[in-house]
């Protein structure tokens, strides 16, 4: 039995033909695409191709061409079958299970998606053919300065009221296929089918294939008893908060951009598109759903979140920003956008243009933690009690987070700026460290300098070295952990060189360090807050300093990687990119 169209359609749409082929070929970008050296025969001049746009690769030496799956099953020497379980399980979809119903489900969708095609070309050509009917339309689309080149690129069209259009689709397709596209409704007072978008604008809404599944709809008279859109209801093949508008076309150029705009509406997509702000998508109404968030992160490593500069702009904002944050990870970015109160990105890059509508979102665009933190913070009187339950509320949603590393330190910022309103307090004893200046070690007091602020990495190592200067007396019958401990910053590495010494010694017990230094030690390392939570938790302390430990030694391989990387980008030697490929697997085990 055949795999449905769909299903493979969706499998190619997840899965750039780069990043498949680049787990078996060294490939370099060169322009719009990726070159390497062919997997069909031995060369020594790259000649094998690859273009994700279009969806292919190509071999110029042996001829050789084809998709993802012919890939797999030309040079891993896989039946079509075991080809499209492998892609599938790579794209994050479950394997797929015949029925007795899929070819019957496979007619209906070229049923439906012809429906949708014939029906939006007619109502396009309601527009691009003059006549009185159509002054209305031509009217509004003046009036938004939407010309021709905005029709002819997101196929609009127009549906007058006097529509007849079920009567003249029933001639080429069935009663219950065109009511089961959502197009058509009935009016049971009449007893005749109606057209769902009639004295309206349409948008046609495409799946990430490319075929027509839905359609918005803007009522073109005011009319306050009318809602102003509407969508097509959901179907068999249209669930709306499974669909983005326009993702089908950002999703083409994902390789040229690494942020997308997300919008509220059409009309913003489209007058950001008119401005060459090509990478910008819509949700279809509702509020934002976690699979259009997972299916923007298949694409683009940030989402701008730009929704209207009004209060209900704002609120759909928070709701979105609170159900996405589990989403983080450490290389995708879920940032907002809030433009001038007013404002949507319809009105502000007609009104601004590209450059200054780029620049403000630079200049103001916030991370998720940050606007969720500040929120919060910004809507309390700051009471103790209310503080509490800010707390609380934020501790709960950072550990809704999926992915561990990103929890903890998106949990660590959140504790960490709660902290600036508790009294200031500082953790070491004079029992344990001399803070006499006279006595003062000279290598401590030289290698202090005061920073206003810490890399992240930094902020691990001060973290680290909080848990050992607050647990001495279990380091020095533990020392095998401090084997191997990665510092990149020589101040740190010293003092922590300088504690190690003592440890061995056995004389910790008065360490003589920069008072300065144990100060900003303590302010900045985040884990304090669940140190404390834990004090004679060894087990917890050890799981904690593990993994900071493993952290450090992470970004030492992504290092080495990024510099190993700018190597192959230079001499594209295979040792090199074998050793990539080492240090890529160690990393993903670490």
């Amino acid at each position: 039995m055949k795999y449905p169209k769909e299903y493979l359609e969706e499998i190619k749409s997840r899965l750039k033909v780069s990043t498949v082929v680049s787990k078996f070929v060294a490939i370099k970008k060169k322009g719009k695409e990726f070159v390497g050296l062919s997997p069909f025969k031995n060369e020594k001049t790259p000649s094998f191709t690859i273009n994700d746009e279009k969806g292919f690769y190509h071999c110029f030496s042996t001829g050789e061409h084809g998709n993802i799956f012919d890939f797999l099953m030309k040079t891993q020497n896989l039946k079509f079958g075991e080809a499209v379980r492998s892609l599938a399980n790579q794209a994050g979809l479950q394997p797929y299970r015949f029925t007795k119903l899929d070819e019957q489900r496979e007619k209906d969708w070229n049923i439906y998606t012809e429906i949708y095609s014939t029906y939006i070309k007619r109502s396009k050509k309601n527009i691009i053919t003059s006549n009185i009917s159509n002054k209305k339309v031509l009217d509004y689309l003046k009036k938004r300065n939407l010309d021709g080149k905005s029709v002819e690129e997101f196929n609009l069209g127009y549906v007058p009221f006097d529509s007849k259009t079920f009567f003249e689709l029933n001639s080429q397709f069935e009663e219950k296929s065109l009511k089961d596209s959502g197009l058509f409704y009935l009016d049971e007072r009449k007893n005749e089918y109606v057209d769902r978008f009639r004295g309206r604008l349409v948008f046609p809404i495409y799946s990430l294939t490319g075929k027509a599944i839905a359609l918005g709809g803007r009522i073109i008279e005011e009319n306050k008893k009318i809602a102003k859109y509407v969508n097509s209801p959901e179907t068999n093949f249209f669930k709306k908060g499974n669909n983005l508008y326009n993702l089908n076309k950002a999703r083409k150029i994902s390789n040229k951009y690494d942020e997308v705009y997300l919008v509220e509406g059409y009309m913003d997509v489209i007058k950001l598109y008119n401005n060459q702000i090509l990478n910008c998508v819509a949700n279809l109404g509702t509020a934002l759903t976690n699979k259009q968030i997972l299916l923007l992160g298949q694409f683009f490593s940030e989402i701008i979140i730009c929704f209207d500069g009004d209060e209900s702009g704002y609120q759909a904002a928070l709701r979105a920003a609170e159900n996405s944050l589990k989403f983080l990870q450490p290389e995708k970015q879920i940032s907002f956008l809030f433009l001038p109160n007013g404002e949507d990105p319809d009105s502000f890059v007609e009104s601004k243009g590209k450059e200054h509508f780029l620049k403000y979102s630079v200049d103001n665009k916030i991370q998720i933690h940050k606007f969720i933190f500040n929120h919060y913070l910004n809507n309390s009187k700051k009471t103790p009690t209310e503080l509490a339950m800010i707390e609380k509320r934020l501790l709960t949603l950072a550990n809704s987070i999926n992915d561990t590393v990103v929890k903890k330190y998106v949990l660590g910022f959140f504790l960490d700026q709660l902290s600036n309103f508790l009294p200031s307090t500082t953790n070491f004893t004079q029992n344990n460290f001399n803070f006499r200046k006279a006595r003062s070690l000279e290598i401590t007091k030289n290698i202090y300098k005061e920073k206003q602020k810490f890399s992240s990495i930094e902020i691990k190592e001060l973290s680290l070295l909080y848990i050992v200067l607050n647990n001495l007396d279990f380091f020095y019958h533990r020392l095998d952990l401090l084997e191997g401990l990665l510092f990149f910053s020589k101040e740190n590495k010293i003092l922590f060189q300088l504690v190690e010494q003592s440890l061995k010694k056995g004389e910790y017990n008065n360490i003589d360090i920069d008072k300065n230094f144990l100060e900003n030690i303590n302010k900045f390392a985040t884990v304090k807050h669940i140190i404390k939570k834990n004090d004679d938790n060894h087990a917890k302390l050890f799981e904690i300093f593990e993994d900071i430990k493993k952290d450090l030694k992470t970004y030492s391989l992504e290092l080495r990687i990024q510099e190993l990387e700018s190597k192959f980008a230079q001499d594209f030697n295979q040792t090199t990119f074998d050793e990539i490929r080492r240090l890529k697997k160690e990393q993903n085990i670490n």
